[in-house]
């Protein structure tokens, strides 16, 4: 057997990893026969005279455990007691992360002396991709924190020096926004009314009363994080690096100022990166709600018009989806072949309602067939325009503010808000007849995703940083395998940014942020050139810096700080060292840059990876990590995007204490959605959880994400998530019923390498299965491929520890030798401990709990996250030819069970087994059987077979003859088979005869034609099946 062939499965059927349906469905077949058989019980105790309805009894649900011990903050949980009957997560997770923490097991320093003595296990160091201050926590956050932290704690327990160092960004335009809206709600007064400072005092004060909820939230995910070295973005330490590197890259040329187009929200009044512009695709005509408008504004049209040839009764018609901004044309583009223009090639258009005359230009940019081959130019209102407008030394006029309202350059239109003028504008050239349709068009709009704006194109002088050589060392780290990005797939996407990388624009029109460290100098009249900027961390410093560069006397020379702030994807981008006390040589920098890894989203990986790297080479002329890894991105379970108008939109808090379909409802109803969007969302909510979602625990939770952690899209399915954690509480009834077989007071330890001689075959089949696990769960981490690691996990506990070896140790402690019962107890035990320590990093409660209850001689080790992980030196117990001979007895027990419940024999009916073997292992086969008969409820006879028994092939060389007679009805059961045979040749003739018909190919869908073939070979494979029990019954 090889190891492909028994990673998912039972060994013998090999059945997959059963979904959290399939649990489900298990879970609920038991409640229905203990309803029934106490509905069986009931009826029997009533006397048969009784006729009165009996009272309907309200249905007992027996309540989850609850910790009560009286343990404080920071103290080791009270394990000494009984376990609970049933898993509880609310039970299993407190008290334990209070203890980690307060015992510093999350710090580097744990167990040694210093951080800058070598480790001969090496290091490994991990930055938070830092949430939004403003931020709770979601589903994006929990994948993050259970990749991240499995990873963590696998590392720890792997020995090596270990940090993952929490923080949280300020999230400039978020942050600002939330308080805004605050102030307004509660004083009516916009930061306007109450000034900068006071404003930015505000912020402060809403941060520190929110600002460390996010935290706790973490904490409550079992997050190891190094919490002494929590950094937040606008702390003193933090503010001092990015000045620094501010002014370090502006001395060196490497940041600029420039007046260049940029995304421009007039409801901000600041420029915003393209990450914060949502683009809304629109097929035709739509309106749209837009903030500061009482009327919806119309998108998703053509607008077309004329302009006029001067001196001429010829007109240009052009199309355009925004007419406001035909104020700030400066000219009309044609295609250089377009004959129909030809002739009016520098000659002028007449504006209608500016003193302006449009040159018709020639431009190959011109689609020719596109509308009416003619284009208005506006270069400083549009990304296109504004190339051409640069090639062409056109004028570039700005017609708006920075609210979006018309400036006194737009004749009868000037003080008018944007889409006012949209309206107006049709109707004046209506009324100058020179307005000719409007027509639907597909179109994108950009919205502002924080204040839902529609984002308007504008020319603003900003800060620029030149990317270009940056970008060409960012390629160069991949090239080398430097820089290792996994998935791979993502490479191309890292090559294709940084190929066609354009200057990264840094400043931000806000309040709150990091103010920009630049200072305009107004120097002596003679000394005045364009525009003279310094940066330096204070007045004076800057002072000096301008008085030697112009070199006058200092006291001639004033200064006027930059009033912007810089993006928040700046001080971000530093953050891999900057935490660490850069610009200073700090022990922590020595230490801890570069790090080891950085796990983050594809959707970030230029916003935030590529910032990283570029200012880690720049600054420190070192990679900030030397991997990245980026998971996919969290759908719901029919793979749509989260969307609080689907109501698909899961707090993590929820799937963990579980929540009623009414509670899910009464969140939408706190939202700001609109009516219509709640009701849609609330429809969303009865569909996907019609039963609300049920209580799953934080370990579930991880090891499911954890789990599905693999391609571009993670399509959450809350089944699943319960599916585990219907796996918890067969870990901890597992672990309950085998802690039974250790006698009060006695300890253990686990198996060394070389296993004793006489141990038997089915321990050692154990130590096989639990060394394979050993060996793919270590592998599965280094190669960041979480899904098989915990599939191995899984197949572990549930099928070869539960299913099978459990099983298997029932007879042995009742009927076994104390040898052989002291072999299996260090077994079970070894299994158990590595079972556990395999599991930690994806689930660090429930492993704490059963750990601290294992009868360990070892005690030296205070808890399961400072452990060391099991390792394939400890374990090199791997025997494939055992696992393939246990395999194929496996094989009989399920044939035998099989057969036991065609013919409705009961677990009380034991059942007599004859082997025939032309196997050479046939010996050993048997050997094995006889260990594994009770899971058959079966016994295996050295006799010759007698006549009538169920002959089961297991394989040409293998059959089992099951005998039947004298434990059922021979008449009765043939007549059951015969009626089913009969149903089945009606179901194989109504096949038959459809796919004899003529037109059966042509007609009938590829995947119909696919599934009846199955069914039909299904249907005839069944009726073989039966025939041979018939005839086996004949014999009876």
């Amino acid at each position: 057997m090889t190891d492909t062939e028994t990673q998912n499965g039972l060994p013998g059927e090999q059945p997959p990893e059963k979904t959290a349906k399939q649990l489900e469905k298990e879970a609920k077949k038991a409640a229905k026969l203990e309803k029934l058989k106490a509905k069986l019980d009931k009826k029997s105790s009533v006397p048969a005279v009784q006729k009165e309805k009996p009272e309907k009894k309200v249905k007992e649900t027996k309540e989850s455990a609850v910790y009560t011990a009286n343990t404080a903050p920071g103290d080791k949980k009270d394990t000494s007691g009984s376990m609970p009957d049933a898993y509880s997560p609310q039970y299993v997770e407190a008290a334990w992360y209070a203890w980690w923490e307060k015992q510093g097991f999350f710090k580097p320093e744990y167990g040694r002396k210093s951080i800058l003595d070598p480790n001969p296990k090496g290091k490994f160091v991990m930055v938070i991709p830092p949430p939004n201050v403003t931020g709770t926590l979601h589903l994006g956050h929990a994948l993050t924190n259970a990749v991240e932290d499995a990873i963590t704690r696998w590392h720890r327990m792997n020995g090596r020096t270990t940090l993952w160092n929490p923080g949280c960004d300020h999230a400039g335009i978020a942050t600002q926004v939330v308080v805004e809206k605050k102030i307004w709600r509660e004083e009516k007064k916009t930061r306007h009314d109450i000034g900068r400072e006071d404003f930015i005092k505000r912020v402060w004060e809403w941060r520190n009363q929110k600002g460390d909820r996010i935290y706790e939230q973490l904490r409550s995910l079992g997050s190891s994080f190094d919490w002494s070295r929590v950094r937040f973005t606008m702390d003193p330490s933090m503010c001092r690096a990015v000045n620094e590197a501010f002014i370090r890259l502006h001395d060196a040329g490497d940041i600029y100022r420039a007046n260049r187009m940029v995304n421009w929200s007039c409801a901000l009044k600041s420029a915003i990166s393209d990450i914060e512009v949502d683009k809304i695709t629109i097929a035709e005509r739509t309106m749209l709600a837009i903030p500061g408008y009482e009327q919806k504004v119309e998108f998703g049209v053509l607008v077309l018009f004329a302009y006029k040839v001067e001196g001429s009764d010829e007109e240009v018609v052009v199309a355009t989806t925004r007419v406001e901004t035909m104020l700030g044309d400066v000219a009309v583009a044609v295609h250089p072949n377009d004959t129909r223009y030809k002739h009016l090639l520098g000659k002028h258009l007449v504006h209608p309602f500016c003193k302006r005359k449009l040159p018709v230009i020639a431009d190959d940019y011109v689609d020719m067939n596109f509308g009416t081959g003619a284009v208005k130019i506006t270069p400083a209102h549009d990304p296109n325009d504004y190339e051409i407008g640069k090639r062409h030394n056109l004028p570039f006029i700005t017609i708006f503010d920075d609210e979006g309202k018309m400036l006194d350059n737009c004749a009868q239109f000037s003080g008018m808000k944007r889409f006012d003028v949209r309206r107006s504008i049709i109707k004046a050239l209506e009324q100058l007849k020179l307005y000719r349709e409007t027509k639907n068009n597909p179109m994108v709009v950009p919205l502002c995703s924080r204040s839902k704006d529609v984002v308007e194109p504008m020319l603003k002088p900003q800060w620029y940083i030149k990317c270009d050589k940056m970008a060409a060392e960012a390629i160069k780290a991949v090239k080398s395998g430097e820089l290792k990005i996994i998935p791979e797939v993502h490479e191309k996407i890292w090559y294709h940014w940084m190929e066609d990388i354009r200057d990264w624009c840094i400043s931000r029109q806000l309040w709150w942020g990091h103010r920009i460290p630049a200072y305009r100098v107004v120097a002596p009249e003679q000394k005045k050139q364009d525009e003279i900027w310094v940066s330096a961390h204070t007045e004076e410093e800057a002072l000096s810096k301008a008085a030697a560069k112009l070199d006058v006397p200092r006291d001639q020379i004033q200064l006027a700080r930059d009033e912007d702030v810089l993006d928040t994807w700046f001080s971000s981008g530093l953050f891999p060292f900057s935490i660490f006390g850069w610009p200073d040589e700090t022990e922590d920098l020595k230490a801890f840059y570069p790090g080891s890894l950085l796990e983050t989203g594809h959707d970030i990986l230029f916003f935030w990876v590529a910032r990283m790297v570029f200012f880690g080479q720049r600054l420190l002329g070192k990679l900030p990590f030397k991997e990245v890894y980026l998971h996919p991105m969290v759908r719901d379970a029919h793979g749509r995007k989260m969307s609080k108008s689907l109501g698909n939109v899961i707090d993590p808090v929820d799937v963990v204490r579980g929540v009623t379909l009414e509670q899910l409802h009464e969140q939408l109803a706190e939202s700001n959605l609109d009516p219509k969007e709640i009701e849609k969302a609330k429809q969303g909510q009865k569909q996907d959880y019609p039963n609300g979602i049920p209580e799953c625990g934080t370990d579930a939770l991880r090891f499911a994400l954890c789990a599905m952690t693999q391609g571009r899209d993670l399509n959450l399915d809350i089944l699943r998530v319960q599916g585990y954690r219907f796996f918890c509480n067969k870990l901890w009834n597992a672990t309950k019923f085998a802690l039974m077989y250790f006698p009060q007071g006695t300890t253990y330890q686990v198996h060394e390498p070389t296993l004793p001689s006489d141990l038997s075959p089915m321990d050692r089949w154990m130590l096989s299965r639990l060394s394979l696990a050993v060996s793919r769960v270590n592998a599965g981490f280094k190669a960041y491929e979480f899904p098989s690691a915990t599939t191995h996990c899984y197949n572990l506990w549930l099928y070869d520890l539960c299913d099978v070896y459990l099983e298997y140790l029932k007879p042995v402690f009742t009927q076994g030798s104390e040898g052989q019962k002291a072999a299996a107890r260090r077994t079970l035990y070894t299994t158990l401990e590595y079972g556990l320590k395999l599991l930690s990093p994806f689930m660090p409660f429930v492993t704490e709990e059963l750990y601290q209850r294992l009868p360990r001689a070892d005690t030296s080790c205070p808890s399961i996250c400072v452990a060391s992980y099991p390792t394939d030196a400890e374990s090199p117990w791997r025997s494939e030819d055992l696992e393939s001979s246990v395999d194929t007895v496996m094989k009989m027990v399920h044939l035998i069970r099989s057969t036991r419940s065609e013919y409705n024999i009961t677990n009380k009916q034991k059942t007599t087994v004859h082997l025939i073997i032309s196997d050479p292992r046939a010996e050993e086969l048997k050997s094995l059987f006889r260990s594994l008969q009770s899971l058959s409820n079966s016994e295996l006879s050295d006799e010759q077979p007698p006549i009538g028994c169920s002959i089961l092939t297991v394989s040409d060389k293998i059959e089992v003859h099951l005998v039947l007679k004298g434990l059922i009805d021979p008449q009765k059961e043939t007549a059951k088979l015969e009626k089913k045979k009969e149903t089945l040749s009606q179901t194989i003739n109504k096949l038959q005869q459809a796919i004899a018909a003529e037109d059966y190919a042509v007609k009938v869908p590829i995947e119909v034609q696919k599934s009846n073939t199955e069914k039909l070979a299904q249907s005839q494979g069944e009726i073989q099946r039966l025939e041979k029990a018939i005839e086996t019954l004949k014999l009876m």
